[in-house]
Protein backbone atom coordinates (compact mmCIF):
# COMPACT_ATOMS: atom_id res chain seq x y z
CA UNK A 1 0.00 0.00 0.00
CA UNK A 2 1.12 3.33 -0.95
CA UNK A 3 2.41 5.61 2.28
CA UNK A 4 2.77 9.50 2.37
CA UNK A 5 6.51 10.73 3.04
CA UNK A 6 7.00 14.19 1.77
CA UNK A 7 4.72 16.93 1.10
CA UNK A 8 5.87 19.42 -1.44
CA UNK A 9 4.04 22.26 -1.05
CA UNK A 10 5.69 25.12 -0.49
CA UNK A 11 9.12 23.05 -0.86
CA UNK A 12 11.31 24.76 -2.72
CA UNK A 13 12.25 23.18 -5.98
CA UNK A 14 16.18 22.36 -5.02
CA UNK A 15 14.89 20.49 -1.80
CA UNK A 16 12.26 18.59 -3.96
CA UNK A 17 15.04 17.60 -6.56
CA UNK A 18 17.71 16.49 -3.74
CA UNK A 19 14.74 14.52 -1.74
CA UNK A 20 13.95 12.57 -4.84
CA UNK A 21 17.87 12.23 -5.67
CA UNK A 22 18.29 10.50 -2.00
CA UNK A 23 15.44 8.43 -2.64
CA UNK A 24 16.64 7.21 -5.64
CA UNK A 25 20.51 6.80 -4.32
CA UNK A 26 18.90 4.77 -1.93
CA UNK A 27 16.81 2.22 -3.78
CA UNK A 28 13.50 3.60 -2.67
CA UNK A 29 11.00 2.88 -4.96
CA UNK A 30 8.75 6.34 -5.00
CA UNK A 31 6.11 8.12 -7.39
CA UNK A 32 4.81 11.83 -7.13
CA UNK A 33 1.15 13.54 -6.98
CA UNK A 34 1.38 17.33 -8.01
CA UNK A 35 -1.51 20.07 -7.14
CA UNK A 36 -2.87 20.33 -10.15
CA UNK A 37 -3.90 23.25 -12.22
CA UNK A 38 -5.38 25.12 -9.82
CA UNK A 39 -3.27 23.70 -6.64
CA UNK A 40 -6.25 22.06 -4.36
CA UNK A 41 -4.79 18.45 -4.58
CA UNK A 42 -2.01 17.47 -2.78
CA UNK A 43 1.46 17.45 -4.43
CA UNK A 44 3.64 14.83 -2.45
CA UNK A 45 6.05 12.09 -2.46
CA UNK A 46 4.70 8.73 -2.27
CA UNK A 47 5.96 5.64 -1.19
CA UNK A 48 5.11 2.36 -3.30
CA UNK A 49 6.09 -0.08 -0.61
CA UNK A 50 5.07 0.74 2.71
CA UNK A 51 8.11 -1.57 4.12
CA UNK A 52 10.55 1.01 3.34
CA UNK A 53 8.96 3.51 4.93
CA UNK A 54 11.42 3.27 8.42
CA UNK A 55 14.03 3.42 6.00
CA UNK A 56 13.04 6.37 4.04
CA UNK A 57 12.11 8.37 7.24
CA UNK A 58 15.52 8.09 8.49
CA UNK A 59 17.40 9.41 5.07
CA UNK A 60 14.62 12.29 4.86
CA UNK A 61 15.28 13.21 8.91
CA UNK A 62 18.92 13.10 8.47
CA UNK A 63 19.45 15.15 4.89
CA UNK A 64 17.10 17.89 6.79
CA UNK A 65 19.12 17.93 9.97
CA UNK A 66 21.72 18.48 7.01
CA UNK A 67 19.81 21.12 5.55
CA UNK A 68 18.77 22.95 8.00
CA UNK A 69 22.51 23.08 9.64
CA UNK A 70 23.69 24.64 6.31
CA UNK A 71 20.67 27.33 5.85
CA UNK A 72 22.33 28.41 9.81
CA UNK A 73 25.82 28.42 8.45
CA UNK A 74 24.76 30.66 5.55
CA UNK A 75 22.59 32.73 7.59
CA UNK A 76 25.68 33.20 9.94
CA UNK A 77 28.49 34.01 7.10
CA UNK A 78 25.80 36.57 5.27
CA UNK A 79 23.38 38.49 7.86
CA UNK A 80 20.20 40.46 6.46
CA UNK A 81 20.81 43.57 6.45
CA UNK A 82 19.68 46.20 8.38
CA UNK A 83 17.14 48.91 7.09
CA UNK A 84 18.93 51.72 8.79
CA UNK A 85 21.96 50.44 6.19
CA UNK A 86 19.55 49.81 3.13
CA UNK A 87 18.18 53.32 3.37
CA UNK A 88 21.98 54.78 3.65
CA UNK A 89 22.88 52.51 0.75
CA UNK A 90 20.49 54.05 -1.20
CA UNK A 91 19.21 57.63 -0.18
CA UNK A 92 17.49 58.19 -3.72
CA UNK A 93 15.41 55.47 -3.68
CA UNK A 94 14.74 55.97 0.65
CA UNK A 95 13.63 59.59 -0.53
CA UNK A 96 11.68 59.01 -3.89
CA UNK A 97 9.43 56.00 -1.32
CA UNK A 98 8.86 58.51 1.35
CA UNK A 99 8.00 61.61 -0.90
CA UNK A 100 5.54 58.61 -2.57
CA UNK A 101 4.14 57.70 0.54
CA UNK A 102 3.36 61.29 2.13
CA UNK A 103 1.78 62.17 -1.16
CA UNK A 104 -0.70 59.53 -0.88
CA UNK A 105 -1.23 59.84 2.69
CA UNK A 106 -2.20 63.72 1.46
CA UNK A 107 -4.61 62.75 -1.34
CA UNK A 108 -6.00 60.72 1.29
CA UNK A 109 -6.12 62.65 4.08
CA UNK A 110 -7.41 66.16 2.72
CA UNK A 111 -10.93 65.53 1.48
CA UNK A 112 -11.28 64.62 5.18
CA UNK A 113 -9.89 67.94 6.45
CA UNK A 114 -11.52 70.17 4.14
CA UNK A 115 -14.43 68.66 5.20
CA UNK A 116 -14.43 69.94 8.85
CA UNK A 117 -13.83 73.36 7.69
CA UNK A 118 -17.72 73.27 6.93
Amino acid sequence: MAELLFKLNGVPEDEAYEVRALLEDAGIEFYETHAGNWGVSLAAIWLHDDSQLEQAKVLLEEYQQQRSLKARDYVNEHPPESLLNRCLRNPLQTLAILLAVGFILYVSIVPFLSAWDH
